[in-house]
């Protein structure tokens, strides 16, 4: 009994068998669409970066305003991805091995597949070598939205740390305080009144009245104002510098949420523009492959046509 393939000829039979104890997968012409693809993405990357700089400014009302350059970043970065991506898809499916005698849809998944193969590659390689900007944006921004520093911290981060390095420094202060006028050093009222400010501020932020007294005595044995006067003093500048704590503690709070909508922002546009790209590396490498497909082998004749000779 003959089969269908007894009908071929012996060509058409040994490339139908050879296509299909092979697989489908040319490796060789995904890593190499795979490299120019990162290539080309890096180089457009470094030019966005360069053009970028060039158009910022340190100086107020000089160079474009943060939000045209947001989305200058977004328009450029899924560019890059189309463009890349697109000439990646396209090497993969122009340099693949050719299928003989294989059914159209079958050639047609293959390159899709062969496109987004090299987009994958090149995507993992980029991401090694030019992404990693992008990823400490995001850690920094969830890092800022995990972890805000107290305004105490922010607006007096030496007062801070030196409550945190004698924590018994204003217990202590207590112990030794005196109606009478005592002789003080300047540094050591100095810090004296620190200490009060930073336990009052990272406590409940009321300066109680045995610790506003004694402030107002500290002042007024330094200055010529009365102890009515010096606590008055004392209010007024426990009042600014409560309300310059508040400022830095919303500051930071601001900033902490700016940066999570950025690193937010960031990784959807990202995301939306390595789908671009992963669509048209499998859309280019079907038009490769279709080139692939239409090259026609010449073979030349070998065979030399030799004139006889007369015989004489």
């Amino acid at each position: 009994m003959m089969t269908p393939a007894d009908h071929l000829p012996p060509a058409a039979l040994s490339a139908s068998t050879d296509s299909s104890n092979h697989s489908g997968v040319s490796w060789a012409a995904i890593f190499a669409g795979a490299a120019g693809a990162a290539a080309l993405s890096m180089i457009l990357v470094v030019l966005g970066f360069g053009l970028g700089f060039s158009a910022i400014s340190p100086w107020a009302d000089k160079g474009v305003s943060a939000t045209t350059l947001g989305v200058s970043t977004v328009i450029w970065l899924t560019f890059t991805q189309i463009v890349a991506s697109g000439m990646g898809g396209y090497l993969a499916g122009r340099l693949r091995v050719k299928w003989a005698n294989m059914h159209g849809d079958e050639v047609y998944f293959r390159d899709t597949a062969h496109g987004f193969l090299a987009w994958a590659v090149a995507s993992l390689v980029t991401a090694m070598l030019v992404l990693g900007s992008v990823g400490s944006a995001i850690g920094g921004g969830v890092q800022a939205g995990a972890s805000v520093a107290s305004g105490a911290a922010v607006a007096a981060g030496s007062s801070a740390n030196d409550n945190a390095s004698d924590p018994y420094g204003y217990f202590v202060d207590m112990l030794f305080r005196d109606n009478r006028p005592v002789a003080v050093s300047d540094d050591a009222a100095h810090a004296v009144v620190t200490r009060i400010f930073a336990r009052t501020v990272s406590n409940d932020g009321q300066l109680a009245g045995e610790d506003r007294a004694y402030l107002a005595q500290l002042v007024s044995q330094r200055t010529n104002l009365t102890q009515a006067q010096a606590e008055q003093r004392v209010d007024q500048v426990y009042g600014q510098a409560l309300k310059s704590v508040e400022d830095a503690e919303m500051a930071a709070r601001q900033a902490a949420d700016t940066a999570k909508k950025v690193a937010a922002a960031t990784a959807l546009w990202t995301f939306v523009a390595l789908l671009c790209g992963a669509f048209f590396a499998s859309f280019a490498a079907t038009f490769g492959g279709r080139s692939r497909d239409a090259v026609v082998w010449h073979e030349r004749d070998r065979t030399r046509t030799h004139t006889p000779t007369s015989i004489r």
